[in-house]
C-alpha cells in the first residue's frame, strides 16, 4: 500500500460520506417537504439525528482502527452509506426516509479518522499535511457532485429518487476502492489503549480546539440543514428550481480553497487563519439571514461556507496532530466528536424555533455564535509552528 493509494481512497471516502451521505438531506429538503409533508421541527430532528449518528460512529472509529487498521471501519462506513442512501431512494414513508438519512449520516464517522492513522504510519512526515488536505477536501467535491446530479435531475425531470439511487451506487464504488487500496493498512499501534489514550487528551490546551470544532460544527450543520430551504422559501430563483443544486455547486467551488490549507498555514499561521474562517462563516450566515431571496447572495453564502468548512476541516486536523503527535487518530477523533456534538445540537435547536422566529432569526443567531467564537480565539489559544504538546493558556 502506497501513500498515493491512501490519498485516493481517503479522498473518495470523504467525497461520498461527507458529501451526499451526510449533507444530501439539506439539499433535498424542499422536495422532502413536498413528498412527505415534512415540518420544520421534524426536519430539524432528522438532520440533528444524522449528526448524532455521526457522533456515535466517530466514537467507534478509534477502537475499530486500533484493533483492525483503517480498512475495516472504512468498509463499514461504505456499507452504511450505500444502505442509507438506498433506503432514501426507495423510501415509501417518512419513517423509512428518516432511517435512511440517519444510517447514511453515520457513515461519515467511520471514513475520515482512520486515514489520519493510516497517513501517520504509511505517508512520509513531510508529505502528510498535503495528504491530509487532499483527503479532507474530498468533501467539497462530493458536495459539488451531489449538486451537479441534483441540477441534472431538475433539468431532466428525473426526480430526487434517481439521484439518491446514484448516490447509493457511489457508496458501493467507494467500498470497492477502499477494499483494494487499504489492503496493507496496519493497526493503530499507540491508539490501541483507549482509556489511557483518552486520559492523555485531558489537557487545558485542547479546550480552544474543542470549542472551535463545536461552534463551527453547529453553524455548518444549521447551514447544511436549512440554507437551501431558507433560500427556496424566500423566493431565490435561478430558474426551474435550480437554486439549491447551484448552491451546492458553489459550495464545492469555494471548498476548493481547502487544498491550499497547508500553504495558508505557512503564510498566515493557524491563529489568524482560524479567525478568517470564522469570519467567512459569519458572512455566510448573514447572507442567508438578510438577503436569502437574492439568488446571488445564496450562491455567495454557499461559496463562503464551502471555503470555511473545507479549510477548517484540514486545519483542525493539523492542529490536533500538532498538539498530540503521538495520537494522530484519537486526537482527531476528539475533534470530530466536538464538531459532531455541535452538528447534532444545531439543527435540532434551529428546527424547534424555525417556525417561531423564521429563517432570519435562526441564521442571525448562528452568525452571533460564530462571531463570538472567532473573536475569542487568538494566538494565545493556538499552537504556533514547531510547537506541540505544550500547555498553552486557556
Amino acid at each position: 500500500m502506497t501513500g498515493r493509494q491512501i490519498i485516493m481512497a481517503g479522498f473518495l471516502a470523504t467525497a461520498v460520506t461527507y458529501g451526499p451521505a451526510r449533507m444530501g438531506f439539506g439539499l433535498f429538503l424542499p422536495q422532502f417537504r413536498e413528498a412527505f409533508g415534512l415540518g420544520s421541527g421534524m426536519a430539524g430532528l432528522i438532520a440533528g439525528g444524522a449528526f448524532l449518528a455521526y457522533l456515535l460512529t466517530v466514537l467507534a472509529a478509534g477502537p475499530l482502527t486500533a484493533r483492525y487498521g483503517a480498512r475495516v471501519p472504512v468498509l463499514i462506513g461504505a456499507a452504511l452509506a450505500c444502505t442509507g442512501m438506498g433506503l432514501v431512494a426507495a423510501a415509501p414513508s417518512l419513517p423509512v426516509l428518516a432511517a435512511g438519512v440517519l444510517i447514511a449520516g453515520g457513515s461519515a464517522g467511520l471514513a475520515w479518522t482512520p486515514f489520519n492513522n493510516a497517513a501517520a504510519r504509511h505517508v512520509e512526515e513531510a508529505a502528510r499535511p498535503r495528504a491530509l488536505s487532499i483527503v479532507s477536501t474530498g468533501t467539497t467535491f462530493g458536495v459539488a457532485a451531489a449538486g451537479a446530479l441534483a441540477f441534472a435531475a431538475v433539468a431532466t425531470a428525473f426526480g430526487w429518487r434517481l439521484v439518491w439511487g446514484l448516490f447509493a451506487v457511489a457508496g458501493l464504488g467507494m467500498g470497492i476502492a477502499s477494499a483494494i487500496c487499504l489492503r496493507g493498512a496496519t493497526r493503530g499501534g499507540g491508539d490501541g489503549e483507549p482509556l489511557g489514550a483518552w486520559r492523555s487528551l485531558l489537557r487545558w490546551d485542547i479546550l480552544p480546539l474543542a470549542l472551535a470544532a463545536f461552534s463551527f460544527g453547529l453553524g455548518a450543520a444549521v447551514w447544511f440543514s436549512f440554507a437551501v430551504d431558507a433560500a427556496a422559501r424566500a423566493g431565490a430563483d435561478l430558474g426551474g428550481g435550480t437554486t439549491g443544486p447551484l448552491m451546492f455547486l458553489a459550495y464545492g467551488l469555494g471548498g476548493g480553497l481547502g487544498l491550499a490549507t497547508g500553504w495558508l498555514v505557512e503564510r498566515c499561521g493557524i491563529a489568524w487563519l482560524i479567525r478568517a474562517i470564522f469570519a467567512a462563516g459569519v458572512a455566510s450566515a448573514l447572507l442567508i439571514a438578510l438577503i436569502a431571496q437574492a439568488a446571488l447572495a445564496a450562491l455567495g453564502s454557499a461559496m463562503l461556507q464551502g471555503a470555511g468548512v473545507m479549510t477548517i476541516s484540514a486545519l483542525l486536523s493539523f492542529w490536533s496532530a500538532k498538539l498530540f503527535p503521538e495520537l494522530p487518530s484519537l486526537s482527531f477523533t476528539a475533534v470530530l466528536l466536538a464538531m459532531a456534538l455541535g452538528g447534532a445540537m444545531g439543527p435540532m435547536l434551529a428546527g424547534s424555533v424555525l417556525d417561531a422566529i423564521g429563517s432570519r432569526g435562526v441564521f442571525l443567531g448562528t452568525a452571533a455564535l460564530l462571531a463570538a467564537t472567532g473573536l475569542w480565539l487568538g494566538p494565545r489559544h493556538v499552537p504556533s509552528e514547531g510547537r506541540g504538546g505544550e500547555a498553552i493558556e486557556a
